[in-house]
């Protein structure tokens, strides 16, 4: 019983920084209401299967002392959460692209995104016009449906307007359809475009878990209207 204790705890910190990464050990001690070192002894545990990476964490506070270390899934750690089917689901496309043609492709992909929208958009209209709430609800659809999804605000002044590039980050730690994606960005393309669509505004992708980036980041802008003036320049 201990053992599949500790695997379970394991499989939380894994998915923990799936979720939330990159991310230090004592915030994943917080997230999870483990200690630190019961934590950190799952992040070695993980780096040496090649689960995780680790790297600087992105502060400026903590003065003299080792710097803090955050941690990311691996390409290893990536894989090893997904499953078996992803690898049929890419030889199933191959043959369509083949057989039919990447056009066909793009269909598919746009279809099965698009069942994703049409379950999302009542969830959405519930939230109201605002972006940061529509975000936020687009969040929970996400995370729900496997994405490991989380949103922060970026380019925020405190003592002023919002400037032009003001908007909320929205990042997925994990995509169920990622192995196929890195064959196929038809998924990517057509996931913007609907998120676009759903959010009400032009979002703009900035990294893709496909690309090799340890998370899929969407910039969505909060002041709409700028970028609306700037298009009709």
């Amino acid at each position: 019983m201990p053992q599949v204790l500790e695997s379970r705890t394991r499989d939380r910190v894994l998915q923990a920084i799936s979720e939330h990464g990159p991310v230090t050990a004592t915030a994943l001690a917080e997230e999870l209401v483990l200690t630190v070192p019961a934590v950190r002894r799952h992040l070695d545990n993980l780096a040496d299967a090649g689960l995780i990476e680790d790297r600087e964490a992105a502060t400026t506070s903590r003065g003299r002392g080792r710097p803090a270390r955050a941690y990311v899934l691996s390409e290893g750690g990536h894989q090893a959460l997904e499953s078996d089917y992803d690898h049929l689901s890419t030889e199933a496309l191959r043959f369509l692209a083949q057989e039919v043609g990447e056009d066909a492709v793009r269909r598919f992909a746009e279809s099965r995104v698009g069942a994703l929208e049409s379950r999302y958009a009542a969830e959405l209209a519930a939230a109201g016009p605002d972006t940061a709430a529509r975000v936020e609800a687009l969040v929970a659809a996400l995370t729900r449906d496997g994405f490991a999804a989380s949103a922060r605000p970026v380019g925020e002044h405190p003592d002023g307007p919002l400037p032009a590039l003001s908007g909320i980050q929205l990042c997925q730690g994990h995509c169920p359809v990622q192995h196929a994606a890195r064959e196929f960005p038809q998924f990517c393309d057509a996931e913007t475009d609907a998120f676009s669509r759903l959010l009400g505004v032009h979002v703009q992708r900035l990294a893709t878990l496909a690309h090799g980036d340890h998370v899929c980041t969407t910039f969505v802008p909060t002041k709409p209207e700028l970028s609306t003036e700037r298009s009709s320049r």
